[in-house]
């Protein structure tokens, strides 16, 4: 981007200054434009693909518009540093309008923002971090916890192709993995040990933990479909756990000794 700087353009702010003519204002827009597309596109960076810089630059211009008209030249203050928080804050306050964003985290970050622009305002600069946070009301510690929960969130596509394939065609849904799906290696190793430790039960033994492992079901319940006493069915259980851990202890000791 080339190089902007508030002096290239002091005629015409103070032009604008005096007349507030939409011919000199549409020059002003001109001239920083190049701001709103540098800033499009770094925001842009931390977006899905699916988010066009275009759209982004339309946001910002109406950011940039916005600075032109409540810019004071009087107060010495430099353009360039006022604008460029508008123009974010316009972008982002577009994008909002568009996202889930759960509602108490969207007013944390308007807070933030509309601060950070009175800030700037009335600066003419970045804000420090501690004079954010004493114009919040809040420690430094608190003020920077609260820029982290008022992060703006980006939603990512899952149908958006991946930008690090050089060969393209990966989708993040290639890539994301199911926690819900079901693991064939892992399914056939839960059966393996499920076939070694009950090979050595006994039918009543194997249906109560079947039952109970399985298929959910309480120790009542159990027994009262074995039609045994509750206290018998957790002998029964406790009796098979103390056995299945002396075989594993005993095939352990046989792989690794």
């Amino acid at each position: 981007m080339k190089k902007i700087r508030d002096a290239d353009y002091a005629d015409l702010w103070t032009a604008y200054a005096q007349t507030k003519t939409p011919e000199v204002k549409a020059k002003l827009t001109e001239a920083y434009f190049p701001l709103v597309r540098y800033i499009a596109e770094r925001l842009a960076s931390t977006l899905p693909a699916s988010v066009e810089v275009d759209d982004l630059v339309s946001m910002g211009t109406f950011g940039l518009i916005e600075a032109i008209d409540r810019f004071d030249i009087s107060r010495g203050y430099q353009f360039k540093t006022y604008c460029t928080a508008r123009i974010r804050g316009a972008i982002l306050d577009s994008l909002r309008t568009n996202d889930w964003v759960p509602r108490l985290v969207r007013l944390r970050t308007n807070l933030v923002d509309k601060t950070l622009r009175r800030l700037h305002a009335d600066l003419g600069r970045e804000p420090t971090a501690i004079e954010m946070a004493g114009s919040l009301g809040l420690s430094l510690d608190e003020y920077r916890r609260l820029c982290d929960e008022a992060s703006p969130v980006s939603m990512l596509s899952l149908t958006d192709e991946t930008a690090d394939d050089p060969e393209g065609g990966s989708r993040m849904i290639d890539l994301v993995r199911d926690e819900k799906g079901i693991d064939p290696r892992t399914e056939q190793q839960k059966k393996d040990v499920q076939d070694v430790l009950f090979r050595t039960l006994t039918d009543k033994e194997r249906t109560i933990l079947e039952m109970y492992y399985y298929e959910g079901l309480s120790m009542r319940e159990i027994a009262t479909m074995l039609r045994l006493t509750e206290s018998r069915i957790c002998q029964i259980h406790a009796k098979v756990l103390r056995r299945l851990k002396e075989l594993h202890e005993t095939r352990k000791a046989e792989l690794f000794a």
